[in-house]
């Protein structure tokens, strides 16, 4: 329902190809505002202080030029997504074009911006419309903002309408889209799969857990692994969560959801990897074949896990995941998750939580999220603490008893299904708490772009 088709051009999106009596845009370096100030006549500058305009960043004032109007835009100077990204709700509908020359990514923030979830509810309005220049790279501009588009919807999506026979039905789709292979395990075939800890998080659920596994791209080509947390909602099992704590449970398949608008990405640029996409999503629901506390999970990669809370279910989905991806030996595995309260805490709703246990590999995808706009920040495997994942009974335990560093402990927990392989961890919000410019309140695409254009620059 969500898939869009790389073909479509700007259909369905915020930009336009051309439009006759389209309204300028100017920027005005708040730096450079006495300066532009100087160049009115007493009229325009009296306009711009009747609507209080200094170029301060988001602002924006009507100005009259002869016969016609232009819009000036307050600009920090910053190539951001914010240069353009709170414009298309706060201007008038209509249709707009640039005066100046403008960065893909300040485009890619005009589409962000422009997003709308109205699947239940009609929107109010109509984003303003933007004439796409002629210098850009539309191709990427559009595909960007699709796969962002993508990820929101099935985050914003409640869990009666994205269920993990949903998300299969959406992969399916993405699979026919690009002509890739994918294959679904589902329901007790995980069991002869060895996936046993998928299968005991879904089980109590009346749609079936299952793993999603899609593959795309030359077999030779270097291979590039995304794994994606797929909790379609998240009650917390018999550990049950408290009312305000579930409310917001949709989105616990955000991970899913970042993995899916990475690989649309990655398709639709026809980046030269041999892409695996890997969503292993369940209900975490609660009956009387709940799995409980004090149960012992058998995994792919055949280590033991005995169950200390049935609410830190999100790693048990990953961790026959990521061994079935190490299984491959590709040259790296991403992998997106909401899994933590604690990276919550650290890093906030709007910051990437990111664990890697290849520093190169780290560096670069910093890098890339502070090119992007797309923050990550490197949080430690602080081995030490593996102490706390001890168990007198199995191999491991799935939740450190202990109130400290959760978001670590979870991620090393993760970090024993991966071997060797170069592994990336992003344990992220995947919602928007608040609004700001390009970044609409609600599901949210997190280190997707980060990741991505580390790829493009590594492999393309």
């Amino acid at each position: 329902m969500y898939i869009t088709s790389p073909e479509s051009n700007l259909t369905g999106t915020s930009f336009i190809e051309d439009a006759e009596n389209s309204t300028p845009l100017e920027l005005v370096k708040t730096a450079d505002f006495e300066t532009r100030q100087s160049s009115l006549d007493d009229y325009q500058k009296a306009s711009l202080q009747r609507q209080s305009f200094t170029a301060a960043r988001g602002q924006i004032a009507w100005l009259k030029c002869g016969e016609t109007f232009k819009v000036l835009v307050g600009w920090d100077g910053n190539d951001d997504l914010a240069t353009l990204g709170g414009l298309p709700m706060t201007l008038a509908e209509g249709d707009y074009h640039l005066e100046s020359s403008i960065s893909d990514l300040q485009l890619i923030g005009w589409g962000m911006g422009s997003y709308q979830f109205n699947r239940y509810k009609k929107a109010t309005r109509a984003p303003a419309r933007l004439v796409m220049p002629s210098t850009a790279n539309a191709t990427r501009v559009i595909n960007s903002i699709r796969a962002v588009a993508l990820c929101r919807d099935l985050i914003n999506t409640p869990a009666q309408d994205m269920a993990p026979s949903h998300l299969e039905a959406e992969s399916r789709e993405m699979a026919e889209c690009f002509g890739a292979s994918i294959n679904v395990t589902v329901g007790d075939a995980l069991l002869d799969a060895g996936c046993g800890a998928i299968h005991a998080v879904g089980r109590a659920a009346e749609d079936a857990p299952r793993l999603i596994d899609l593959t795309w791209g030359d077999e030779n080509a270097p291979k590039i692994t995304i794994v994606g947390k797929g909790v379609t909602f998240d009650s917390g099992g018999l550990d049950i969560k408290p009312g305000s704590a579930m409310r917001m449970m949709k989105k616990d398949m955000g991970g899913a959801a970042n993995a899916m608008g990475l690989a649309y990405l990655i398709m639709a640029e026809k980046l030269p990897v041999r892409l695996r996409l890997l969503v292993p999503a369940a209900e975490n629901a609660i009956s009387g074949n709940s799995f409980r506390p004090g149960d012992i999970l058998h995994t792919h990669k055949g280590l033991t896990v005995e169950i200390d809370n049935t609410d830190a279910e999100g790693r048990l989905l990953l961790c026959d995941a990521l061994s079935i991806a190490a299984e491959e030996k590709p040259e790296a595995i991403f992998d997106f998750a909401t899994l933590t309260g604690s990276a919550r805490s650290a890093v906030g709703a709007e910051l990437s939580a990111m664990f890697c246990n290849d520093d190169t590999l780290a560096d670069a995808v910093y890098q890339a999220g502070r090119n992007a706009d797309d923050a990550v920040w490197r949080m430690p495997l602080h081995g030490d603490y593996n102490h706390m994942l001890n168990s007198k009974v199995a191999d491991v335990v799935n939740c450190a008893p202990s109130p400290y560093a959760g978001a670590i402990t979870a991620a090393l927990f993760l970090e024993r299904f991966v071997e060797k392989t170069p592994w990336m961890h992003f344990d992220i919000n995947a919602f928007n708490v608040r609004n700001r410019p390009g970044h609409p309140e609600g599901g949210e695409a997190m280190a997707l772009r980060a990741v991505f254009d580390y790829l493009n620059g590594s492999y393309a």
